[in-house]
């Protein structure tokens, strides 16, 4: 699986199908990927109100275990 496009890497949301696709995972875990996709954006746009500090936690907890079951 490439990681770039033209020379330019690829957007994480395309990325993201592209393993799904390949059946590196399936459909939940890419809503999951999408869903911290979404906390990680309101994130950088200081969209403050639309998380809280659970949904934080939880983000984290559930990237370290998404890197542990697929390791680079």
């Amino acid at each position: 699986m490439t990681t770039a496009v033209a020379g330019k890497p690829k957007k994480a949301d395309t990325m993201n199908a592209d393993l799904k696709k390949a059946g590196v995972y399936d459909g939940l875990r890419q809503k999951q990927i999408m869903a911290w996709m979404g906390l990680r954006n309101s994130a950088a746009h200081g969209d403050y109100g639309d998380y809280d500090k659970d949904d934080v936690r939880q983000f984290i907890d559930g990237v370290q275990a998404f890197m542990m079951k697929y390791p680079a």
